[in-house]
């Protein structure tokens, strides 16, 4: 390893991907989506004087610690555009199928039903949350 190498290794060491922040047009809505839909757990609540911001997360015990998503909602007046967004989160399921069932039972949109990927021998489904933003569903090959 060279000097250039170990010195950048050094300086990432500590780094660990903590959350996402995604901007929403309904706090509530959103949260609901994600804790009651999609299991996650409502984790903290920022108030600030330009948004309001919802913290989620999986239990600790079922996947990587640390990691969050953050719902933002902007409160200052400031013009924001919600829908359709070029955003992908994904989500690791044991049961796609499942899940899509659950979304579409909702009233949610189901932009792919589960079926194997044409990258991998993984299962995969594509949803949206209720403001567009398209959420992977990957249910990893059993094998």
């Amino acid at each position: 390893m060279s000097v250039a190498q170990a010195e950048t290794k050094s300086a990432v060491d500590d780094i660990i991907f903590r959350s996402t922040g995604i901007g929403v047009s309904d706090l509530a809505k959103s949260t609901d989506f994600y804790t009651r839909i999609l299991g996650m757990t409502h984790v903290q609540t920022l108030k600030l004087d330009y948004m309001d911001e919802n913290i989620l997360a999986y239990p600790a015990e079922n996947f990587a610690r640390g990691s969050r998503l953050v719902l933002m909602h902007w409160t200052d007046g400031s013009k924001r555009d919600y829908k359709n967004l070029p955003v992908k989160l994904v989500l690791q399921v044991k049961d796609a199928k499942a899940v899509v069932e659950r979304v579409r039972a909702e009233g949610f949109e189901v932009m792919r039903e589960a079926g194997k990927s044409k990258a991998s021998n993984n299962t995969v489904a594509f949803v949206k949350d209720p403001d567009g933003y398209m959420i992977e569903l990957l249910q990893p090959a059993q094998g």
